[in-house]
C-alpha cells in the first residue's frame, strides 16, 4: 500500500494542478479585461468635467433656444406657434432696418479696420523700424479695453457741444459735428468706435503672419527686379491668405454679432440708425419679453452668419491642387 501510494499521489497532482491553472485561468482574464476597461474609462472620465460643463451651458441652451422659437408668449402663458415667429420676422420692418443697418456697418467698418491693421502690421514688420515690442503693444492697448467703457469714452469724446473732436474741429475753423445726433453720423461714430478698438488686435495677428515668411523670397524678388508694391502683392498678400481668410471671417461674424458698442454710445438712435440685430434681439427678450420671438431672431442671425462664413471661405478659401 505504502508504495502504490506514491503514483496515487503522482496521479492526483497532474489533475489537482490543472484544476488550479483552470481556477486561476478565468480570474486572471477577468482582472485584464477589468485594466483594459479602466485604462479605457481614464480619457472619459477626463473629459466628463468638459463635456458636462459644455452640455448645460452650451448645448442645453442652444437646443432649448432653438424649441423657444417655435412657441409664443411667456410663463405658464407660453404655447406652440408653429413657424408663426419666423413668419413674423419675415414682416417686421423694424428687423430690416436693424439687418440693414448691422450691413451698412460692416461693408464699411471691416475692409477699413482689417486694410488699416495689414499696413500697420507691415510698417512694424519693417527693417527700418526699432523697438517692434513697443509698438506692437502700442497698438494691441486698445483691444483690452472694456467694450463698455470704451463707448462711454467716445460718447463724451464725441458730444455735440463739449465733446474734444468738436472742440478740435473748430480749433481748425471747421463747424461742429452732431456726431450721436444724425443718422449718418451716428454710423460713422460705430464705425469709428469699432475700428479703434479691433485694429490693433488684427494687426498683431498679421504681424505674426508676416514674421513666418521667410525672408528669402523677398530677396529673391528684389534681385529679380521687384518693387515693394510688387513683392506686396506677389508675396505678402498670397503667404497671408490663411490669416487673411481668418480675420475676415471673424471679423463678419463679430460685427453681425454687433451690441456692446452702439448701445452703450447711441442706444440704437437716432430714429434706429444705430439698431443692430442684436439690440433688437434684446430688445424683444429682455425689454418686451417675447423669448420666443427672440429666439427666431438669434436663429435667423445664426443662418446669416453660416451663410456668409460658408461664402467667404468658399472665396477666399485655398482651391484644392
Amino acid at each position: 500500500m505504502s508504495a502504490a501510494s506514491p503514483p496515487a499521489a503522482l496521479a492526483k497532482g497532474p489533475e489537482g494542478s490543472q484544476g488550479s491553472k483552470g481556477s486561476a485561468g478565468p480570474g486572471r482574464s477577468g482582472r485584464l479585461r477589468r485594466a483594459r476597461w479602466r485604462r479605457g474609462a481614464v480619457p472619459y472620465l477626463l473629459l466628463a468635467p468638459a463635456l458636462l460643463t459644455f452640455g448645460v451651458f452650451k448645448a442645453y441652451p442652444v437646443i432649448d433656444s432653438l424649441l423657444l422659437s417655435f412657441t409664443t408668449g411667456s410663463g405658464a402663458a407660453t404655447r406652440d406657434a408653429g413657424l408663426a415667429n419666423y413668419q413674423r420676422l419675415l414682416d417686421d420692418p423694424l428687423f430690416w432696418t436693424a439687418l440693414r443697418n448691422t450691413g451698412e456697418i460692416l461693408v464699411v467698418q471691416v475692409p477699413l479696420m482689417l486694410g488699416l491693421a495689414l499696413l500697420m502690421a507691415v510698417g512694424i514688420n519693417s527693417a527700418l523700424v526699432r523697438w517692434r515690442t513697443v509698438w506692437r503693444l502700442g497698438v494691441f492697448m486698445p483691444s483690452v479695453t472694456g467694450l463698455v467703457a470704451t463707448g462711454v469714452m467716445f460718447a463724451y469724446l464725441l458730444k455735440a457741444d463739449d465733446g474734444a473732436v468738436n472742440w478740435l474741429l473748430n480749433a481748425v475753423g471747421l463747424p461742429s459735428v452732431d456726431w450721436l445726433g444724425q443718422p449718418v453720423w451716428a454710423r460713422m461714430a460705430v464705425v469709428v468706435v469699432l475700428t479703434w478698438h479691433y485694429t490693433g488686435y488684427n494687426a498683431v495677428i498679421y504681424l505674426a503672419g508676416l514674421q513666418s515668411i521667410p525672408r528669402e523670397l523677398y530677396e529673391a524678388a528684389m534681385v529679380d527686379g521687384a518693387g515693394p508694391i510688387r513683392r506686396f502683392t506677389s508675396i505678402t498678400v498670397p503667404a497671408l491668405r490663411p490669416v487673411l481668410l481668418f480675420t475676415v471671417v471673424l471679423s463678419t461674424i463679430g460685427t453681425l454679432q454687433l451690441f456692446d458698442e452702439p448701445y452703450v454710445l447711441t442706444g440704437g438712435g437716432p430714429d434706429n440708425a444705430t439698431l443692430t440685430v442684436s439690440m433688437y434681439l434684446y430688445q424683444n427678450g429682455f425689454r418686451y419679453f417675447d423669448f420666443g420671438y427672440a429666439s427666431a431672431i438669434a436663429y435667423a442671425l445664426t443662418l446669416l452668419v453660416s451663410v456668409l462664413g460658408a461664402v467667404q471661405m468658399r472665396l477666399m478659401g485655398e482651391k484644392d491642387k
